[in-house]
């Protein structure tokens, strides 16, 4: 069977869904069960058992068959990615958690150097570490080689729904990636998605592109389709590229024959 394989972890889906800017808990819900999500990401503001209508935690505890991974979204440097791991990791009990540092909120770009230092702290402490990362192949190497169990490469700037604008970058990492690659960030259709697993890749997250559709969950099953099929299409093996037309059906001297 052809599984996601994360630390100790196994997920049939290869669709990670996050849960923030959904218009309410519900909607995010239906959306989490249409997508068929095994994997899905919360930050840590949103564990918040004393105030029940800002928390995501019970209620996504409730669903059977996920599995909870903590994000460290707003915190700006390394020691507060740090601290909010452990806390997360007490409140769920999830060995998982996305690294996610972006110190400036204009433009919400993960911190290089802040992100590296974090990681590498958090792999040595058991967590399952899926750093949230702009698409640069040297930083992707050195997290795989400090024991991330992932690397989650930007395809665009969070939100934006400007799709895979470092495709480039991004095929360089899966080429020299030993653990699973994973866009997170910028997709806006589903079929931008197929296209990420067509080129290679382990698995996507996506958050806005279900949040901001116009029907959350129905988008959210597009989704699951499209990943699927883009998996399946990067498994049978996709046709080479010719810079110019090749006949289906070669040209046969009966064309030139008298009857």
């Amino acid at each position: 069977m052809d599984l996601l394989r994360l630390g100790s972890y196994t997920f049939s889906s290869r669709l990670i869904l996050g849960t923030g800017k959904f218009s309410n808990t519900q909607v995010m819900l239906d959306a989490v069960r249409a997508s068929g999500a095994q994997l899905v990401t919360v930050a840590l503001r949103r564990f918040n058992r004393e105030q029940l209508s800002d928390d995501l935690f019970g209620p996504l505890s409730e669903i059977g068959g996920i599995t909870l991974m903590p994000n460290t979204s707003g915190a700006s440097t390394a020691s507060e990615a740090i601290r909010a791991a452990h806390i997360a990791r007490e409140l769920s009990g999830s060995p998982f958690v996305k690294v996610e540092i972006h110190p400036n909120p204009q433009h919400l770009m993960p911190d290089p150097i802040e992100t590296f230092e974090a990681s590498k702290i958090l792999a040595g402490e058991e967590f399952i570490v899926m750093p949230y990362i702009s698409a640069d192949p040297v930083l992707a190497k050195r997290l795989e080689e400090v024991g991330c169990a992932s690397v989650m490469p930007l395809g665009s700037a969070i939100g934006s729904g400007q799709g895979l604008k470092t495709s480039g970058m991004i095929d360089i990492i899966i080429r020299e990636s030993a653990i699973p690659v994973i866009v997170d960030a910028g997709l806006r259709s589903p079929g931008e998605a197929a296209i990420a697993m067509e080129m290679g890749c382990s698995a996507v997250l996506v958050n806005s592109a279900v949040a901001a559709a116009g029907n959350p969950a129905e988008m959210a099953s597009a989704f699951s389709e499209a990943v699927a099929a883009g998996r399946k299409a990067f498994n049978a093996g996709l046709m080479p590229k010719s810079g110019h037309a090749i006949a289906t059906s070669p040209l046969t001297s009966f064309l030139g024959t008298e009857a």
